[in-house]
């Protein structure tokens, strides 16, 4: 298991817009969550959440490519769906591109990803962001989710990306209502059939706040790690987070429990 640190170096992002927008402060908070236990440092411009406001590339790049040339030799996912960030952001020192437009948005991606040979995370999303909570609909979120990532996949393959890179999402609250996020959560498993790592993003996410009637996204870490627990449970590889300290605590309880004499093994 391995935590994906969320760096937002935006203004306006759900929970901590503002908070890291500088660069100084984001690159410190970069290597605190790397002493803190993160594997992986998830750098993104583009504030994704409902009804976000799009911004241009340059300004994308104009915010990410200082923060990663300031941690440049650790893990650093570029989180972007433009193909000349996902670019800028390589060749500044990041090494796993996060695409939340699993490759779609920009038909340019593909040819980016495929040339770098890089990790790319691909996760599904109904809509956009700007209307992605619009009534979304599912005949059955999951085997429409298993259709998406095989389309995807043999898009990828077909451009070139070794399969082994590919890391899939099925992007809690992305387009989801909460019973679609619980029945994703309910049936990671179900993604696994792919051979591909699977990324789980649930940390103060809208469906803890409707479960648990807290509003405020910062309040929301215990349910954050209730999920991110359940998500590791039912096989998860990589939890995105921002609270990595308590997240680490959590797992390595977990796994000291699970892997007592007499107990179950951690899932890898």
């Amino acid at each position: 298991m391995k935590i994906m640190g969320i760096i937002n170096a935006t203004p306006d992002s759900f929970s901590d817009g503002g908070q890291f927008d500088t660069t100084d402060q984001a690159i410190k908070h970069g290597k605190t969550m790397i002493e803190e236990g993160a594997s992986i440092l998830d750098i993104g411009g583009e504030s994704t959440r409902p009804g976000a406001e799009i911004i241009a590339p340059e300004e994308e790049i104009k915010r990410v490519v200082p923060i990663i040339e300031g941690l440049k030799g650790y893990e650093i996912s570029i989180d972007t769906r433009n193909a000349k960030t996902m670019r800028s952001g390589l060749d500044a020192g990041a090494t796993i591109v996060n695409d939340i437009s699993a490759l779609r948005h920009d038909s340019k991606s593909v040819e980016v990803v495929s040339e770098a040979g890089c990790p790319v995370c691909l996760m599904h999303m109904q809509g956009t962001p700007q209307d992605m909570q619009n009534q979304p609909q599912y005949n059955d979120v999951i085997d429409e989710l298993c259709a998406f990532f095989e389309e995807r996949l043999e898009f990828c393959i077909s451009n070139g990306i070794n399969q082994s890179k590919i890391i899939l999402d099925p992007g809690i609250g992305f387009g989801k209502t909460l019973e679609h996020n619980l029945k994703i959560l309910r049936n990671i498993d179900a993604f696994k059939r792919f051979g591909c790592q699977v990324l789980i993003g649930v940390s103060r996410k809208s469906f803890i706040g409707k479960i648990s009637g807290e509003q405020d996204p910062k309040k929301r870490l215990p349910g954050s790690i209730a999920a991110a627990l359940y998500a590791l449970e039912k096989g998860a590889d990589i939890i995105r987070v921002h609270d990595v300290t308590e997240t680490y605590q959590a797992l390595e309880v977990y796994a000291g429990i699970v892997s007592a004499p007499g107990a179950d093994a951690l899932p890898t």
